[in-house]
């Protein structure tokens, strides 16, 4: 601009000297016009020191030769649309006069003063007047003058805020700065973290960084790990998501401090006061895992075994444990349960608790055949020597009376079969009385019906071994051997000859001997297929067990769901179930929701039905997340590869109704128009749409096509 300066000032020199010189020529070469240049002009013509005829050539004609170079006024002092042709109305509004811009030759030979100019740049610089912005200016919803100078186009001071492209447009290396060789590898945008201010008044979105977190956290680019940080070889992501340090999830498994550098009550907990009383440290019982279960090192615990072994906080003595006052280190080590030194002086059941053959050594198969308990006999302090009472044992005399254990028959002894008992009693060998101690053959050998009376037509269905229920001194009282019995149960249990089924047995089809054994009524073992009746009838709560109290709120009966081989496993029948489903599904009694289920606050029939949890009909209207907790394209589907380029979340624009009725929210796209409004995707430029390869938003805005 200060060249055309000079350029305008040489012009106006030049010009003055032209007129002078012609002025000059007149006066020295045409002596007459001269002397008709002295004489007055009429009132209104133009200033000038040019003679009539030096522009007048015939008197009595009022057509001129006008030659501007002889005018001594302005040229507001002709063209003011009186004398001469005036600016006209589509004339640059301007302070300049005709001179600044124009020479006296010719109106279209204008060199522009863009400084006197009092409208806007795109009254001329709109592409018609004068050169409007190039099909490559940046998109922006700038005037002219809000980045350039009436002086040139290059010298541009950019102001971002009108900008309606995205950053890379311009900022691609080429027409400006791109991202540089240091910047941190990432897919973001720069406006996703930089503002039209400034490059260094950023945000950082981690969650488009491609590179891990010590890439920019090392100390140096931005802060790393305090010094008051875990002694831990984890990369920062081991533990910390891209949205804020806090709160972190522990990688306890690469940690090289031990667990009271923070496990000491200030920085993470640490033992609470109900914690056993132990000098171990964390790590001596405890994984990196879970507090619980733990590896218990007993070496260093310094209370009693009660204190935990309480049946509270661990396992105390279980029901089955010898009765007795001691305290566990009485017997137990800390090695284990198993190894116990018993000390019998504080038990305070009988021996056979223990000395049963399972829990601790019973009668050996030497032992006498005996009733006795062992404490009848043997002392606490050891099995020999032992206190004979004969009044229990249960085998025959001989069994230790053969000579070698006891004293046998003497050399002087009746000679007989019998054996000692036939005669003898336990009190002593005195007192005897005979019976059928010689008697060398079974009872049938006698007792066949003829030699002495038989069975009866009446008896039992049974072997011939009476010995088995008779004894020597009388038919009767008979202990029934079931045994010996070669009949059915209903051939005696009938209800006649001995007790048949009582009024409130279950009703079934089975025999006694389908449930019941030859020792006792009781216990049975329950055959359940052949019951004839419901479950209730006896799983009523007397009978047998019923439901207990923590039983699911159900109007099934027992079949629906449990079969006659257990109550376990069952098979749900959810359609009966009266209370709502988280009575059940709430992790513990069954699977509650898991941790990556959906953040709502549905209940689980909101959505899912009692068939399965799979064909669920979603409820979007009590979800407390964005769309995009689920619309991400792993959970659901998230945004399609032909959606709009748009920063936007999915309820910017859809419902939780339906996808396809959106308000359209453009203010976060960042493609142009035209990759929506094609004519396929959206409505494009209709048919009588101006011919033009200018995009939408050149003209229109996105409120409306029509502004």
């Amino acid at each position: 601009m200060e060249r055309q300066t000079i350029s305008q000032r040489t012009l106006r020199i030049s010009l003055i000297l032209c007129s002078l010189a012609g002025l000059l020529l007149i006066l020295l070469i045409i002596p007459g016009t001269y002397a008709a240049a002295l004489s007055e002009p009429p009132d209104g013509h133009i200033q000038t020191v040019a003679s009539c005829d030096g522009c007048h050539q015939d008197p009595n004609n009022d057509d001129y030769t006008f030659f501007h170079g002889a005018a001594t006024g302005s040229c507001g002092s002709c063209h003011n649309d009186l004398t001469a042709t005036g600016k006209p109305a589509s004339h640059i509004p301007s302070s300049s006069s005709c001179a600044d811009c124009h020479t006296s030759r010719g109106w279209a030979q204008a060199v522009m003063d863009h400084s006197s100019v009092t409208t806007n740049c795109l009254t001329c610089h709109n592409g018609i007047t004068a050169v409007g912005k190039a099909a490559n200016h940046i998109l922006a919803a700038n005037t002219c003058d809000d980045c350039h100078t009436t002086r040139g186009w290059s010298s541009v001071s950019l102001d971002h805020d009108a900008v309606t492209a995205n950053c890379f447009t311009c900022h691609n290396g080429s027409t400006a700065l791109g991202k540089p060789s240091a910047h941190l590898p990432s897919s973001n945008q720069c406006a996703d973290c930089h503002s039209t201010r400034g490059w260094l008044s950023g945000k950082i979105d981690h969650d488009s960084t491609r590179s891990g977190c010590f890439s920019c956290h090392n100390g140096l680019t931005a802060p790393g790990k305090p010094t008051e940080h875990l002694q831990s070889t984890n990369s920062c992501e081991s533990c910390h998501n891209p949205r804020a340090w806090s709160p972190a999830t522990v990688d306890h498994a690469t940690l090289s401090s031990s667990c009271v550098t923070c496990h000491n009550g200030s920085i993470a907990p640490g033992k609470p006061a109900n914690h056993i009383p132990t000098g171990t440290r964390c790590d001596d019982c405890h994984t990196t895992r879970a507090w619980s279960p733990v590896n218990m090192d007993h070496a260093d615990v310094t209370s009693a075994c009660s204190t935990c072994h309480n049946g509270s906080i661990a396992p105390g003595k279980p029901a089955g444990h010898i009765q007795t006052s001691g305290s566990c280190d009485d017997c137990h080590t800390t090695q284990g349960w198993a190894q116990a030194s018993v000390d019998h002086s504080l038990v305070s059941e009988s021996c056979i608790s223990c000395h049963n053959g399972t829990t601790a050594p019973g009668q050996p198969l030497s032992h006498i055949q005996t009733s006795s308990s062992c404490d009848n006999c043997h002392t606490s302090r050891a099995w020999v020597p032992a206190s004979m009472d004969h009044g229990d044992v249960t085998a025959s005399c001989v069994t230790c009376h053969d000579g070698s254990t006891a004293p046998g028959k003497p050399a002087d002894h009746v000679q007989s079969f019998n054996t000692c008992d036939d005669c003898h009693t336990t009190q002593t060998w005195s007192s005897a009385t005979f019976d059928h101690s010689a008697a060398t053959g079974s009872c049938a050998t006698c007792h066949n019906g003829s030699t002495a009376p038989g069975k009866p037509g009446g008896h039992l269905l049974a072997s011939s071994n009476c010995e088995a229920c008779h004894t020597v001194n009388g038919w009767s009282p008979a202990n029934v051997e079931h045994s010996e019995v070669t009949g059915s149960c209903a051939t005696c249990h009938n209800g006649v000859t001995a007790p048949g089924k009582p009024l409130g047995h279950i009703q079934s089809g089975s025999t006694c001997d389908d449930c019941h054994t030859s020792n006792s009524w009781l216990p049975a073992t329950m055959d359940h297929a052949v019951v004839s009746t419901g479950c209730a009838t006896c799983h009523n709560g007397t009978t047998a067990p019923g439901k207990p109290t923590a039983h699911l709120l159900t109007s099934n009966t027992c079949e629906d769901c449990h079969t006659t081989s257990g109550w376990v496993p069952a098979v749900m029948d959810h359609t009966a179930v009266t209370t709502s489903c988280s009575t059940c599904h709430n992790g513990t009694t069954a699977t509650g929701k898991p941790a990556t289920h959906i953040q709502s606050s549905s209940t689980c029939d909101d959505c899912h039905t009692t068939r399965d949890w799979a064909s669920a009909v979603m409820d979007h209207s009590a979800v407390t997340a964005s769309c995009f907790t689920c619309h991400n394209g792993s959970t659901a589907s998230g945004k399609p590869s032909g959606h709009p380029l748009t920063a936007n979340s999915c309820e910017d624009c859809h419902s939780v109704s339906n996808w396809s009725f959106i308000s359209m929210d453009h203010s976060a796209i960042s493609g142009t128009c035209a990759t929506c409004h094609n004519g396929q995707i959206a409505t494009g430029k209709p048919s009588d749409h101006p011919n033009t390869a200018q995009d939408c938003s050149t003209c229109h805005d996105t409120n409306t096509f029509d502004d």
